[in-house]
């Protein structure tokens, strides 16, 4: 029988966070993952000396506890990037954050008044209440402009119309961003800070964010914490208000692993249908309510240097049916093993069953090439290999009703005094890598006994990205 200690699911930012910060605090963990690697999303594929990532993922956060450990644990490792992304959209490149004389180039003056007429709209005569995406990007930006730069790519990536999407998720990720505010930081008037989604540069580590999240890994093992990788927890044993015990199986068979405390960073979801006792009904039928979204990316190797200056590309043409372009060695140089070599990643944002999740590797490749030939950006002789990379529930879906659903589950899950639910998928919420690893220290620091909620993070925007 293993000893007592705390037992952390999920060897993403999260559950590593938390084992970090229990070994800061002289405590032994172990550290279960289902994946052969650390990294969650934010792990590096490596495949013949190319390295990709799972959705690009930038290091930029106003904690400053976190920046700080980020530095102190790659050091020079950590590079400093400059910002470029835009929208691909009719076939032109308009640049994001927005660029007055490129946008009024690319749209032409005609559409451009339009643009202005439909924000002054719905500057004087907003919905109210904003209940979906649409509502809130159009109180914000106008519907000419919403229907242009938003509602395509949105409904690429959630599968649903932006009617039926919440208007959390654009309260989260594009907080305090206007139109006005965008002309605003045009212009070079910040008018009162710089918001997540105008930040110009950024911190990446050289070989990917997997990197960053190896080398915690190794800071855990080094201070007496396990980190036990390709571990699937089947099963939490509870008993008079506490996590007793977690069922894991291996490649070896199955294991009881008795714990003092849980950090779980699995989904939710997943987290109560796999409690035994089994849960209430009510709860259960709330966590089958809950929709996750996956992502695959689609790598293809090229023979050259990357012809494109962009980190991404946000890819608004319907034609194509990827939702954004990453260009890895414009993140790092060494994201590919020579210099006259390059990468890109197409995503694919799906659901579990569907026709892309069911589709071949050779199908999403064929796929891939057909849309970087209708994009026209590289030539499709200069490919010189490509692999795929499927990753399950990436995205929590903010279906109306949702909130509703999770409360239900905080609600059942609150009795567990030593259950905390940590990250992106483990709270249901669209969490930065910042947030993520807020909730994981704060699970620690409430654990030891101080008055702190990991619930808090990104509920008001306290560790939002900005300046």
């Amino acid at each position: 029988m293993s000893p007592l200690r705390p037992v952390i699911v999920g060897g993403g930012p999260a559950g590593l966070s938390a084992a970090k910060a229990l070994a800061e605090h002289g405590l032994s963990s172990l550290l279960l993952e289902q994946d052969r690697q650390v990294g969650g999303l934010c792990k590096t594929v490596e495949h013949r000396g190319f390295r990709c990532d799972i959705g690009g993922h930038r290091f930029f956060t106003k904690n400053k506890e976190i920046q700080e450990s980020w530095e102190q644990t790659l050091g020079t490792e950590f590079l400093t990037r400059s910002r470029l992304s835009r929208i691909y959209y009719r076939a032109r490149f308009f640049y994001y954050p927005l660029r007055i004389g490129n946008a009024l180039l690319g749209l032409g003056p005609w559409e451009s008044l339009n643009i202005l007429s439909s924000y002054l709209t719905s500057h004087l005569f907003p919905v109210r209440p904003e209940v979906t995406f649409e509502d809130w990007v159009s109180n914000r930006f106008g519907k000419v402009l919403f229907s242009i730069f938003f509602k395509t790519y949105t409904e690429k990536v959630w599968g649903i119309p932006c009617t039926t999407l919440s208007a959390d998720w654009a309260a989260q990720r594009i907080r305090n961003l206007s139109l006005g505010r965008a002309l605003l930081n045009a212009v070079g008037l910040r008018n009162g800070g710089q918001v997540t989604s105008l930040i110009d540069s950024f911190r990446y580590p050289r070989l990917g964010p997997g990197q960053m999240y190896e080398a915690m890994a190794d800071q855990i093992t080094a201070r007496g914490g396990e980190v036990r990788l390709g571990q699937q927890v089947v099963e939490i044993h509870h008993e008079q208000n506490l996590v007793k015990a977690l069922i894991s199986v291996a490649g070896d068979g199955g294991h009881i692993v008795p714990c003092s405390h849980c950090f779980s960073s699995m989904p939710i979801t997943e987290l109560v249908q796999k409690m035994r006792p089994r849960a209430p009904e009510n709860v259960m039928a709330a966590a089958a309510s809950l929709r996750y979204r996956s992502i695959i990316t689609v790598n293809l190797l090229f023979r050259q240097a990357t012809i494109l200056p962009d980190n991404w590309i946000y890819l608004h043409s319907p034609e194509v049916r990827a939702g954004r372009l990453q260009l890895y060695t414009n993140w790092s140089r060494d994201m590919a093993p020579k210099e006259d070599s390059s990468s890109l990643g197409f995503e694919y944002f799906c659901t579990e069953g569907d026709d892309l999740w069911r589709a071949s590797d050779a199908e999403l490749i064929r796929l891939a090439t057909s849309d970087l030939a209708h994009l026209g950006f590289y030539s499709e002789r200069d490919i010189e290999d490509a692999f795929v990379v499927r990753y399950a529930k990436a995205y929590p879906v903010y279906e109306d009703g949702y909130l509703e659903h999770v409360a239900v589950l905080r609600d059942w899950l609150a009795q567990f005094s030593n259950l905390y639910c940590i990250g992106r998928y483990g709270q249901f919420r669209y969490n930065n890598m910042d947030h993520s690893i807020m909730t994981g220290m704060l699970a620690v620091r409430r654990m030891i006994g101080l008055p702190v909620d990991p619930w808090s993070v990104n509920a008001e925007g306290e560790y939002l990205e900005a300046k």
